[in-house]
């Protein structure tokens, strides 16, 4: 086990901003993808366990400082020098003699930057920068908190598959802030869903898409016409424009998709959306406090 927190309360002035009662443990090898709402104390819960904010209860690591990296929306650097030697210092090599970092730069076109002082970089460039410096340290714990914001979609893409690639075969542990599904559809193997500073659940993807989904997931436009011909099938929560049945069975399946077929509807399936999984967890929850 490389981390463990228990009943974890952070308060800001008199608002209780995160309040864990439950036990969350990273395992070696986890990829933790960490999902919520804006406020729902994502960035609070990785600012608790690096020590950047006070908080009650007992987080629990046998990880040294420099055993761990982590990319923070307000990371800053000095500005007295260029990039190059900022990167070169904190990462104790030179560029010139690591083909490894010189592929990194390469790879995010960051040559052109080195050459400046870290308070002229654009906001998209001082992502890039922070990636870089996280990734070459290969750390046996790495945080991303909103790794893409402020990337364009093109960066935001190739950063994605890089970043896939490579932790693909290393055993580091990885717990990634991202309001981006699809990014987390390719990083995580975990989720931690969190809603106003409360975990709603915790635990492996498919699993989590079996407790609120069902065995696959049906989505077809939300239109009056499919309405008619999946009325007598289970519908699960989904965005207002987007019409959602969940499938217990793969007889079940076949026959909605044979339906729909039959009818020139298109259809997405799926047993792993974490878009999904999100929003009936969140509905599962609801629900359970209007019962109470």
């Amino acid at each position: 086990m490389l981390l463990s927190i228990e009943n974890l309360t952070v308060r800001y002035g008199q608002e209780t901003a995160l309040s864990i009662t439950e036990t969350l443990r990273v395992e070696e090898g986890d990829r933790i993808g960490v999902i919520g709402s804006n406020g729902a104390g994502k960035t609070t819960l990785i600012k608790s366990i690096l020590g950047l904010t006070p908080y009650q209860g007992m987080i629990k690591s046998g990880l040294k400082p420099e055993e761990m990296a982590v990319h923070m929306q307000f990371n800053e650097y000095t500005d007295s020098m260029p990039v190059k030697y900022i990167m070169e210092a904190i990462l104790g090599t030179r560029i010139t003699g690591n083909t490894r970092l010189q592929e990194l730069i390469s790879y995010f076109e960051f040559e052109d930057c080195l050459r400046k002082n870290y308070t002229k970089l654009s906001g998209g460039q001082k992502q890039r920068f922070t990636i870089i410096l996280v990734m070459m340290q290969n750390a046996e714990l790495t945080f991303y908190d909103e790794v893409t914001s402020g990337l364009d979609f093109e960066t935001r893409q190739k950063l994605v598959e890089k970043l896939t690639e490579w932790y693909r075969d290393k055993p580091a542990s990885l717990v990634i802030v991202s309001h981006y599904y699809e990014e987390l559809e390719m990083l995580a193997d975990k989720l931690l869903i969190l809603d106003k500073g409360k975990v709603i659940d915790y635990g492996r993807k498919e699993d989590l898409f079996r407790k609120y989904c069902g065995r696959a997931v049906i989505v077809t436009d939300n239109c009056e016409r499919n309405r008619s011909f999946l009325e007598k099938n289970k519908k699960l929560a989904s965005p207002a424009h987007l019409l959602a049945v969940s499938c217990e069975t793969q007889e079940q399946e076949e026959q909605v998709s044979r339906l729909l077929l039959q009818n020139n509807v298109n259809y997405k399936r799926s047993n792993s959306d974490i878009e999904m999984i999100y929003i009936n967890a969140r509905a599962s929850r609801v629900g359970e406090e209007e019962a109470k």
